[in-house]
């Protein structure tokens, strides 16, 4: 693919799918099964064979829906229990229901899931209710997996190019991409009549406690880049003020993984080694109490397995240490940690966007539709609360089947050449500039004023100026420079970082009550209001191309709750005293 910096490569598509992790995959592969003659083109930033969230594989899936275990019906309400009930039921639900097939699916692709000795899914209880944890002993094959899937179905998949903005038809639906090859600088566009975003976490927007812009819990190429591309199309984003925080290892940019532990008799402990909450779920509730913990004088929090058995402990290990991050096991070499002997200290991670771990994401539908036309979202950018890996999937798959039945309905939009003029000049700025701020230390300063201003407890004086900072740092964005390619993207990103910055912001003043424990506990407004505040905040790109929120009511449920259920995860911890 070859271009000069004034005439682009024009490439065309009908299904355009901008992610090649986790639900991209999934997402080309099922749109080219609905209709093999569309032309799928999959666009990769990195590299397909090794990108994304699952890049070296998953320990297991955190939310198996498997008859026996549990129903539909009873995810749909843990679910809407552990996110305060602020939950669309029927995008949880129509996860729920696809959840099965997706596993023997994925099973009968060759991924490897634990079984017990009748065959059956070897299901293990983590969740305050239900039970849904599946692990996967040889998790690490899965990119390898996806990869052969997208080979046989014969995917067009375009490496190492990255998309920089959503181009519009004259209607306002998706019309395509504006693409940037991070090696060479070359732009093009892929005109298409449908769009998939399956970008992952804003996981850049934080400073991790290290102080290393990649040492992120979130796979760091996660930059928000599809929060930003879809707000600036014009989609509704939903519950940015919803953060993701997760509790991590400390000094280490990987989970703690009481997931795994927990079933085998791990569990969280303050320092004397003490249990404080009986449920290691991951939920805003969960991490509330995990920083009183770690502030209440007993801390640091720990993962307590040195009174396990040998064989339990090797068995941990030898997931921990060959899954997702097998720099695991060096780690703790290095710092003389065996878990047969100490505790694993744990710390809190920098905030971040996903709905995956929390709620926080692209507004989708059932059939994972944004609400611009021809616009589709997967996987952790997309709001279906607590969706993790196989919920990526399985809207990965949702969204490929709709955007195929899309592309019958609907023709190629024309291309908006200003539009297009407009954005390359905004992206190849930087690296015509010789003298300015580099990428890096722009990002750095965004992202610390987020972790000094907008990090939880949230206080509003302190967001207000964030808002100014932030509106100071948008004026200094006339200065960005780049030195190569390579900072060209990086310089991308950081405009990605500060929109999502900025949402952020306008989402938390907008919700005037505290709401998911730790993700939106505001210290001026430490009181829960459901009168006011049942609803979802909704952001949108306004007028003066500054974040507007609003409220979007919540639909009716269909699975009922119990009203003794509904309070069930702030009764997580063990000791109420340990409180005071």
């Amino acid at each position: 693919m070859t271009t000069t910096h004034t005439e682009d490569a024009i490439l065309e598509a009908d299904v355009l799918v901008i992610g090649g992790g986790t639900a991209g995959p999934m997402a080309a592969v099922k749109a080219k099964q609905a209709n093999p003659k569309l032309k799928v083109v999959l666009l990769e930033k990195a590299n397909v064979k090794r990108s994304g969230a699952i890049s070296m594989g998953m320990d297991g899936l955190n939310n198996a829906v498997i008859p026996g275990h549990a129903t539909p019906e009873q995810y749909v309400k843990e679910i809407t229990i552990a996110n305060d009930g602020i939950v669309n039921q029927k995008t949880v639900m129509a996860y729920a229901k696809a959840s099965y097939d997706m596993i023997k699916l994925l099973d009968s692709w060759g991924v490897k899931f634990e079984k017990d000795e009748t065959g059956d899914y070897n299901v293990k209880k983590v969740h305050h209710l239900g039970t849904y944890v599946l692990p996967m002993p040889e998790g690490h094959h899965m990119k390898k997996i996806l990869y052969r899937q997208l080979k046989r179905h014969r995917v067009q998949v375009i490496n190492r190019y990255m998309a920089t903005r959503l181009l519009t038809g004259s209607n306002g639906q998706v019309a395509g991409a504006f693409l940037l090859n991070p090696r060479t600088a070359e732009t093009a566009v892929i005109r298409a009549k449908t769009v998939i975003l399956c970008t992952g976490a804003a996981g850049r927007l934080g400073l991790p406690s290290s102080g290393y812009l990649f040492g992120t819990y979130e796979n760091p190429t996660n930059a928000g880049d599809g929060y930003a591309m879809a707000y600036h199309a014009g989609a509704e984003l939903s519950g940015l003020e919803c953060y993701q925080i997760n509790p991590l290892i400390k000094d280490y940019n990987g989970p703690a993984c009481a997931y795994v532990t927990g079933p085998m008799g791990g569990y969280t402990a303050n320092s004397k080694g003490e249990r404080f909450i009986e449920c290691d779920y991951w939920s805003g509730q969960m991490m509330l109490e995990f920083y009183r913990e770690l502030e209440g004088g007993k801390g640091p929090v720990f993962l307590k397995m040195d009174h396990l058995a040998e064989e339990t402990i090797s068995e941990i290990e030898t997931i921990l240490h060959s899954n997702e991050r097998p720099s695991r096991g060096r780690f703790h070499e290095r710092r003389h940690t065996n878990y047969r002997e100490k505790m694993v200290e744990m710390h809190i991670s920098e905030i971040g966007f996903c709905s995956g771990h929390s709620a926080s994401g692209v507004w989708v539908d059932e059939h994972a539709r944004t609400t611009v036309p021809g616009l589709y979202g997967a996987g952790d950018m997309a709001a279906v609360p607590h969706n993790y890996m196989l919920g990526a999937f399985v809207y990965g798959q949702i969204a490929g089947e709709d955007a195929a039945a899309y592309c019958g309905d609907n023709e190629l939009p024309e291309l908006d050449a200003a539009q297009v003029a407009k954005e390359r000049e905004r992206v190849l700025a930087p690296l015509k500039r010789t003298d300015g701020i580099t990428p890096y230390q722009m990002e750095y300063k965004i992202r610390r004023m987020v972790n000094d201003y907008l990090q939880p407890p949230k206080v509003t004086r302190k967001m207000e100026i964030a808002r100014e900072r932030f509106a100071e740092v948008r004026e200094d964005m006339q200065y960005l420079c780049a030195s190569d390619p390579h900072e060209l993207m990086r310089a991308m990103e950081t405009h990605f970082i500060l929109d999502c910055a900025e949402m952020a912001a306008a989402a938390s003043l907008y919700r005037t009550e505290s709401r998911w424990g730790l993700y939106h506990y505001r210290v001026d407004y430490p009181e829960t209001d459901n009168d006011t505040w049942f609803t979802h905040v909704q952001t949108i790109k306004g007028e003066d191309a500054m974040p507007t929120c609003f409220k979007r009511p919540i639909d009716p449920y269909i699975v009922e709750l119990d009203e003794e259920e509904k309070d069930s995860y702030s009764k997580l911890r063990i000791n109420k005293s340990a409180q005071q």
